[in-house]
């Protein structure tokens, strides 16, 4: 496989302090590009994300005052109530994107065979985001020992409801990455999640008229590796709408990230207007 500086600008990990400046509104942000991180209910992120008056209740208020994207973990082992999920959409500005990782019972338990009845779950659970226009991409991430099959992943795209939602698909198995896989993803128009992280790095494959991008190297981005990303991200969002996701720890590296990633591509959106 390629090293990871061949799939993605500026992929290196590199240890970085947590003095990114925090806007007060993603207003700027290019339009089709969403961005934020994995979850937003960490009390560590204090105060150099949230500042220290914020109470935890207001975290998600905050954060989609930050970022315009967040992708929901919380939904790989339960799926949020009707009340919970229409917290979280009133909580947040027009515009805002909620991604959602797919149920466990779904990539690991069942590893796509036979799920129609689990995705039909998870669908219907997140129609009031989709109604609300603010759904996102559905997130399927394998198990790293699910090695490659076609035939199962062909007939699992082939489930009812999923042919109109954005599904993206992480692979933690290098035996996916080939022609047969991107082909059937492409059919679908279900997108190749292009992951970094410390182990693997996904080949950057476009397979759908949107992206997904998952940024995991531990202890996030430098300043030159985000300015890397903002001119490849804001060139792939003038045609597509891309979603990019970095890695949550205890420290906020990654919402500054994102913030950053924002922020930059904002200015570099007004400046090519201007």
């Amino acid at each position: 496989m390629p090293p990871a500086s061949q799939n993605l600008p500026g992929a290196s990990p590199r240890k970085t302090s947590n003095k990114l400046s925090v806007v007060t509104t993603n207003a700027n942000a290019a339009r089709k590009l969403f961005a934020g991180t994995s979850g937003w209910a960490y009390p560590t992120w204090k105060p150099g994300f949230y500042p220290a008056d914020v109470p935890a209740r207001a975290f998600l208020g905050y954060y989609a005052g930050q970022l315009n994207s967040v992708e929901v973990n919380y939904t790989f082992r339960k799926l949020p109530s009707p009340a919970q999920l229409q917290g979280w959409l009133d909580t947040t500005p027009p515009g805002f994107r909620f991604s959602f990782k797919a149920p466990q019972r779904i990539t690991h338990f069942q590893r796509l065979r036979e799920s129609d009845i689990a995705v039909a779950e998870f669908i219907t659970s997140l129609e009031p985001a989709r109604t609300a226009g603010k759904l996102g991409l559905l997130l399927f991430q394998l198990p790293p020992n699910f090695t490659a099959n076609h035939a199962r992943l062909d007939t699992f795209l082939d489930i009812p409801g999923l042919a109109n939602l954005r599904t993206a698909f992480e692979f933690r198995h290098a035996s996916w990455f080939s022609d047969d896989t991107y082909s059937i993803l492409r059919r679908h128009n279900a997108a190749l999640c292009v992951a970094e992280s410390d182990d693997l790095q996904t080949p950057d494959v476009a397979t759908a008229n949107f992206l997904c991008y998952r940024l995991r190297c531990t202890g996030g981005y430098s300043e030159k590796q985000i300015a890397a990303f903002v001119q490849r991200f804001a060139s792939l969002a003038k045609e597509s709408e891309l979603y990019v996701y970095f890695r949550h720890e205890d420290e906020p590296t990654g919402a500054l990230n994102a913030v950053a990633l924002l922020q930059a591509a904002g200015k570099l959106e007004a400046g090519v207007r201007e």
